[in-house]
């Protein structure tokens, strides 16, 4: 049963957007010393759209390598188009994953015969429990619950889900009401932004990106512990961190990383806003005021 805190490892690059491996087996390393229960590469959070095949399939290599078998590791193999997410599953039957995560691609969302034979084939080739990423538009297809509560109980292979189109909670409930026959567990995604409905409505965990694990896995031992009123509180401290990177995304997590020491390039490729001075200064007074939660160096 895989449950509890998978953060999504950033894809670290040079100032020449070149990636660079050995960040990426620090930020591996951190991830694992943080307390996390799992971890995820590549996801959107990853870049992964912006990776050439060969870039990817090193860079998995990478990341199990610096894991070690110390935490599970689940393999993502989204793409564009089938054959290639296919490839990548068998690299991650190969590097021993204990499961991968796929949305299927975007084209095959009016098609539910491909869909289904989409992860059929996913499954087959892994060899490993699916995770279907349901994720909003322009790289999910935002299906129904009911079309998701289908596939889990017709493809043998898929047992979990990772809900990520608005608003989460009440698709999760909705999900769970339907009760799929092989159904294991659902995570919450969205940066972790709404994990106390998430968690209330039953998600088995969380895939945020990784910058803040430690207290991630922090509010996971509280509600393991039946500790809500806690999880609450942390999330509370969190909430002005968590807001600022739904708009920086990327930016935001390596800004932190490397001001935690994680890494030292805070290139990214992926469209979307960057931080400019004035963001700089308001991300270093809010992490100022987590200081006695959150090190200011990993590790």
């Amino acid at each position: 049963m895989l449950s509890g805190v998978f953060p999504i490892v950033p894809t670290p690059f040079a100032a020449d957007g070149s990636p660079v491996e050995r960040d990426l087996e620090r930020v591996v390393d951190y991830i694992v010393r943080a307390g996390a229960d799992g971890l995820v590469f590549p996801g959107v959070a990853s870049e992964f759209d912006t990776l050439k095949p060969a870039e990817r399939t090193r860079l998995a290599e990478v990341v199990a390598r610096a894991n070690g078998g110390r935490i599970p590791l689940v393999i993502g193999v989204s793409s564009t188009d089938g054959p290639s997410s296919l490839g990548f599953a068998a690299q991650a039957k190969q590097l021993g994953a204990a499961a991968v995560m796929a949305m299927n691609p975007a084209a095959m969302k009016d098609d539910p015969a491909r869909i289904e034979a989409f992860y059929r084939d996913v499954a087959d080739a892994a060899g490993a429990p699916v995770i279907l990423q349901n994720a909003p538009p322009p790289l999910g297809s935002a299906l129904t619950m009911a079309a998701v509560a289908r596939l889990v109980e017709t493809v043998p292979g898929v047992e979990y889900v990772k809900e990520e189109t608005m608003p989460c909670g009440q698709r999760i409930s909705q999900l769970l009401a339907l009760k799929p026959r092989g159904l294991k567990g659902v995570f919450g995604g969205a940066g972790g932004r709404y994990i106390t409905d998430e968690l209330a409505r039953g998600a088995a965990g969380t895939m945020p990106a990784c910058e803040l694990t430690e207290l991630h896995a922090k509010q996971f031992m509280l509600h393991r512990v039946g500790d809500a009123a806690g999880v609450r509180r942390l999330f509370n401290r969190m909430l002005p961190l968590l807001n600022f990177q739904a708009v920086f995304r990327m930016a935001m997590t390596k800004a932190v990383l490397a001001r935690r020491g994680v890494i030292e390039s805070t290139f990214v490729r992926a469209a979307g806003p960057r931080l400019d001075a004035g963001d700089e200064r308001e991300l270093d007074a809010m992490l100022a005021e987590l200081a006695d939660i959150l090190p200011a160096r990993a590790g």
